[in-house]
């Protein structure tokens, strides 16, 4: 519904959202002695854009830059502009697109979830697939092998941020995932996390 007041038009209609909650989701790898995170933040500074998320890893060879710029729409556009320039000049490699805020779950319990193992095939996926059958989202993990130090065994290690649904009964759920990790020969703890 409009009303006139003399020549301005009033809207009834609810606010728009502020104009610098647009998002720009941003991948970004280069060799190990390159850090991407220097480039690609002085980037989204220049732009007018926010760094609202970040993380930066090494895989391998090489290291990589996840970061989630926010701005205004102007401001996310011209940074599209930058990093396509900076893409053409070919010391990263990045790949960019815009997304939206992360929704706030509340309905969502955070828990940690460490896993240590000898290594083999498949362990991760095994992992993955007990927590999307539970309906449990992995929020974020970092996984990793290794050799042993007093046997040289390959050993795999994960640590796992799940968000466990109010509705899930926690100490069922923690003994089916004792019970799992015990039939595949895992050492596991499942605890909320502390903040």
């Amino acid at each position: 519904m409009v009303k006139q007041a003399g020549k301005q038009a009033v809207s009834d209609n609810t606010a728009r959202p502020p104009s610098n909650e647009n998002y720009l989701l941003i991948s970004a790898f280069s060799a190990a002695g390159k850090s991407p995170l220097v480039a690609i933040s002085k980037r989204i500074s220049e732009c007018g854009c926010n760094l609202a998320e970040g993380r930066v890893s090494t895989l391998g060879n090489e290291l990589s830059v996840l970061a989630l710029a926010q701005g205004a729409w102007d401001a996310i556009a011209k940074l599209e502009n930058a990093l396509a320039r900076l893409d053409r000049d070919g010391e990263l490699r990045l790949t960019h697109f815009r997304t939206g805020a992360k929704e706030q779950q509340s309905n969502l319990l955070p828990y940690v979830v460490e896993v240590v193992a000898a290594d083999k095939p498949g362990v991760l996926f095994q992992l993955a697939e007990f927590f999307a059958q539970q309906s449990i989202s992995i929020e974020q993990l970092h996984s990793t092998r290794y050799r042993a130090m007093q046997t040289g065994a390959d050993m795999f290690s994960a640590q796992i941020t799940i968000g466990i649904p109010t509705t899930t009964h926690i100490a069922a759920l923690r003994d089916d995932f004792l019970e799992f990790c015990d039939g595949l020969n895992l050492d596991a703890i499942m605890d909320p996390m502390k903040f």
